[in-house]
Order: C-alpha cells, then sequence, then structure tokens
C-alpha cells in the first residue's frame, strides 16, 4: 500500500514499444537457436555472441524498459537451452541480460553530444560488458568459476564480443534511427 503523498509510477509501454521488444526479442532467439548468434573468432573461447544485440539496440531506439524487455527474452531463452550447468542457474542466465538494453540506453544519452557514431559504439560495448561482467562475477559469487578462470574468459572473450559489438551497434544503429526518424 502507498502512503499519502505517494504516488503510484507505472510503466506504460507503447504499443510500437511492445512490437519492437517482441520483434527484437524474437531475433535474439533466432540467432542463439539457429547458431547465426555466434561468430567464430580465433580465441580460445572459438566464439563470440551477438545474441544480446538486440537487447541493445532495442534499449538505445525505443528505451530502457523495451531494452529490459528484450534481454528478460534472451536471459529466459538462454536458460531454456542451457547446455553449460552456468546457464542453468536462472539467477546467471536472467538477471544480468536484463541490464543490457537498460545500461546501453543510458550510456548511449549521455554521450549523445559528442557524436552519433560514438555514441552507438559506446553502447555497444557497455551492453556487452553488463552482459559479461555480470555472467561472470556472478558465476564466481555462485562457484561456478574461479576468479582467474572468469578474468581469462573476459580478457580472451569478452574484448573481442566487446567489439563486435561496437561495430553492429553502429551499423545497425545508425540504420534503425535513420529509419526511425523518416
Amino acid at each position: 500500500m502507498i502512503g499519502p503523498g505517494w504516488e503510484e509510477k507505472k510503466i506504460k509501454l507503447k504499443t510500437r514499444q511492445i512490437v519492437i521488444a517482441g520483434m527484437l526479442g524474437a531475433i535474439s532467439i533466432i540467432l542463439g537457436a539457429t547458431g547465426l548468434g555466434l561468430i567464430p573468432v580465433p580465441t580460445p573461447a572459438g566464439h563470440v555472441t551477438i545474441m544480446h544485440l538486440p537487447a541493445i539496440l532495442g534499449g538505445i531506439i525505443e528505451g530502457p524498459a523495451v531494452g529490459l524487455l528484450i534481454g528478460l527474452i534472451f536471459g529466459v531463452f538462454s536458460f531454456l537451452r542451457a547446455t553449460n550447468p552456468i546457464f542453468a542457474d536462472p539467477l546467471i542466465a536472467i538477471l544480468p541480460r536484463l541490464f543490457i538494453g537498460v545500461a546501453a540506453y543510458y550510456s548511449y544519452r549521455a554521450t549523445l553530444r559528442l557524436n552519433q557514431n560514438v555514441s552507438l559504439a559506446v553502447a555497444g560495448v557497455i551492453g556487452t560488458v553488463v552482459n559479461t561482467a555480470g555472467v561472470l562475477t556472478l558465476a564466481v559469487l555462485r562457484g561456478y568459476l574461479p576468479m582467474s578462470a572468469a578474468l581469462a574468459v573476459a580478457g580472451t572473450h569478452g574484448i573481442p564480443e566487446a567489439v563486435i559489438a561496437a561495430l553492429f551497434a553502429v551499423l545497425l544503429g545508425r540504420v534503425l534511427i535513420n529509419y526511425q526518424a523518416s
């Protein structure tokens, strides 16, 4: 119950935002289900994921609530399809993914005065760092990985993933923003 002087704040999504969240969430699922979201790279991890890009793009173009919804879809999909015990833990599979689009939105807005391309790249990197750092931190705290392994994964896997996310965020973000403006 809310006391006197307090107002309830409700998050209201427009139809467009719900549709965008659904479409980008579906793209994230398709990227995971088909393997298209895993790009081969010459690192010990063997690949980087772009499955989090829809959450980043959704956050940038439609705001933090849409980014959160797409991250939720990505996290639930990751949990349901888990073949690794780390991602079979719903706390690790879902919680960090909720903040990908939220962080991307705020980092994009905070740096927009610099240059749109820079802002999109920063949002791609920040969204990726939130995902990677969140998953690895929780994996260490929950006892799935030792800190040394998490740091190794962050360096060998996280850096190429952040670079690719920055490139994709700039390329796709510009297209979506230009389409939105027309």
